[in-house]
């Protein structure tokens, strides 16, 4: 029999410790020579990332020494840290930032030189060459002025030369399978990877001799590759939804044409949403009125859709080109985890898990949202119900409400378990997690509202969100809370100092003033807020919550990590003080 307590007064197994106790993060996949590898992001070593293979007899194994960290800060986020081919490993190591390499039944060794200075040189998104030589990005950054970023070739003795410069920006560079011809992703200042690309195509004896096959300043090309048949294929979002093409012999086709997001914001490297198996057949993942898809597309274009009841099939799927594809998935009742599925038997097995520390009974059921907000729009987003089987309230009470705010801010929240999630509803304390206007999955329209409007459209959808559940009766509109983390946190500022709706909230390394963001960001973002935010200083400082600090009447906790080069620390101590 259930215990009456008011809401956020139940009794919860789930500690703050077992929000992160044990969990890892998965991500870049690959698979070589009957190998499959990813990195495992793990809390409890210190947050190092480090390479786990599964060999064709199916035992798990750490690849490197305990003491490794792969991963680059290249952009500052990273990703794309190491590359498996023909049996040899390349990686970035986080320690001092160079490239070493491991070969079957070796032990590391540095592939790259020295650099005079820490971390002024780095390397991301490495492709395989000829006779062991790789491509890769190299970022370098000068005692003064802005990071320089190229394409390189790195051959067996640590060579470095560059092939591609000139270009703010580049990303995915492919070697065509005969080796004749080079592809790369390369975009300017002020975009963003997710605002313009170009795809260019070279002769790989002759990087010079090259052309731009698709993009342009207002359309945003990601995961180029070259398929079986030689014919190269690409996300575009020329149509107003990244949708897959083909290009052959130059001319372009679409592949599939959906209102639907088959790509995403390149924030890091090494993303990939597609892959192919056997038959000419492209195994793809796509987003869709909020939910997450996956499916088979046939040689003719026909879509076929797998039913696994996995709410996000991660950013990371990779294939053995003939029926296995691996993915990172998410699912709304269970732990994340690393799946292998076969496309022709539709079965799927997991590789690899995180600990369940939630009793399903504590699980709430995720409710898809979407509500009314500023300019006579629509924003989105995921409510979690309070859920205690032990507990239930006192009958006409209405439960608190945390609303969180997703970084980004080209981010995009789902359902999906989360124990930091049930943490609040298992307490009796609902928790909706807010798609506001410029979240990815819906559109380039959609993505494209928050442009000029930050600190306003993010903020009104935060304050629709609490007010829309308040109507329905799912939350107590005197007792509404706000977090968010980067972006999130600078929403969550901006939410508490520009509108009365919220009684607390938490900023994780939130942004406070723009214009010291401005003057203080790395070279990635360095012109992003211009485009969210406009060139009038003075909007900048309107819309920076510190020069409204005398308005936060709530209280409010700041978590910020001192090593940050994103969001660096003086945003958080400024508004502390």
């Amino acid at each position: 029999m259930k215990s009456t307590a008011p809401f956020g007064s139940w009794r919860s197994p789930i500690r703050a410790a077992d929000t992160v106790a044990g969990v890892v993060r998965f991500g870049e996949l690959q698979y070589d020579r009957d190998t499959l590898y990813w990195l495992e992001s793990r809390p409890s070593e210190g947050g190092r990332s480090a390479l786990v293979r599964r060999g064709a007899d199916g035992a798990i194994a750490d690849v490197l020494p305990a003491t490794t960290n792969v991963r680059t800060m290249v952009h500052e986020y990273g990703g794309g840290a190491y590359r498996a081919h023909d049996g040899v490993i390349t990686y970035a190591d986080l320690a001092d930032h160079r490239l070493y390499r491991v070969r079957p039944g070796g032990q590391p060794q540095a592939l790259t030189a020295s650099a005079e200075r820490p971390a002024s040189v780095r390397f991301a998104d490495m492709a395989a060459g000829p006779n062991d030589a790789l491509v890769a990005v190299r970022e370098t950054h000068p005692v003064e002025g802005e990071a320089i970023n190229e394409l390189v070739t790195i051959d067996d003795d640590g060579v470095v030369e560059v092939i591609a410069s000139g270009a703010d920006f580049y990303g995915s560079p492919r070697l065509s399978p005969d080796g004749g011809q080079l592809m790369w992703v390369e975009w300017d200042h002020p975009n963003m990877p997710w605002d313009g690309t170009r795809l260019v195509v070279a002769r790989a004896s002759d990087p010079a001799d090259r052309s731009v096959l698709a993009g342009g300043p207002t359309e945003s090309v990601v995961q180029p590759e070259w398929a079986p048949d030689g014919s190269i294929v690409f996300i575009s979002d020329r149509s107003g939804w990244w949708n897959l093409y083909r290009s052959i012999g130059g001319t372009v086709a679409p592949v599939c044409e959906m209102e639907a997001e088959f790509g995403g914001p390149a924030w890091v490297f090494g993303m990939s949403w597609y892959g192919f198996v056997a038959d000419g057949r492209i195994v793809a993942t796509w987003w869709e009125d909020g939910r997450h898809h996956l499916g088979v597309i046939a040689s003719d274009g026909r879509l076929s859709r797998f039913d696994l009841g996995y709410s996000s099939f991660g950013t990371n799927l990779i294939t053995d080109g003939e029926r296995r594809v691996w993915f990172v998935a998410s699912h709304p009742a269970r732990a994340s985890a690393v799946i292998e599925l076969d496309v022709d038997t539709g079965v799927d097995t997991v590789v690899r898990s995180n600990p369940s520390v939630v009793d399903e009974a504590f699980v709430p059921q995720p409710r898809l949202i979407s509500f009314p907000t500023s300019g006579g729009d629509t924003a989105r987003g995921v409510f979690y119900p309070p859920t205690n089987p032990e507990f239930t309230a006192p009958p006409g009470e209405q439960a608190p409400l945390v609303v969180h705010i997703h970084g980004g801010p080209t981010s995009l929240v789902f359902a999906a378990l989360s124990a930091e999630t049930v943490y609040w509803t298992s307490r009796g304390i609902g928790v909706v997690d807010v798609n506001y206007r410029g979240s990815t999955g819906f559109g380039r329209d959609y993505r494209c509202k928050l442009e000029g409007q930050r600190g306003v459209a993010d903020v009104d959808d935060a304050v629709a969100a609490a007010e829309y559940l308040a109507s329905t009766g799912d939350a107590d509109p005197d007792r509404l809370a706000i977090s968010g983390g980067s972006a999130g946190g600078y929403t969550t500022l901006a939410a508490l100092a520009f509108r009365d709706t919220f009684s607390a909230g938490a900023s994780y390394y939130g942004i406070a003033d723009i214009e010291l963001l401005m003057a203080d960001t790395h070279k990635f973002e360095s012109r992003y807020e211009v485009r969210l935010m406009g060139t009038d200083p003075d909007v900048w400082r309107a819309r920076s919550p510190i020069h409204s600090a005398d308005q936060i009447d709530a209280p409010v906790i700041l978590f910020q990590g001192l090593d940050d080069q994103v969001v660096p620390p003086n945003q958080a101590t400024a508004i502390a003080e």
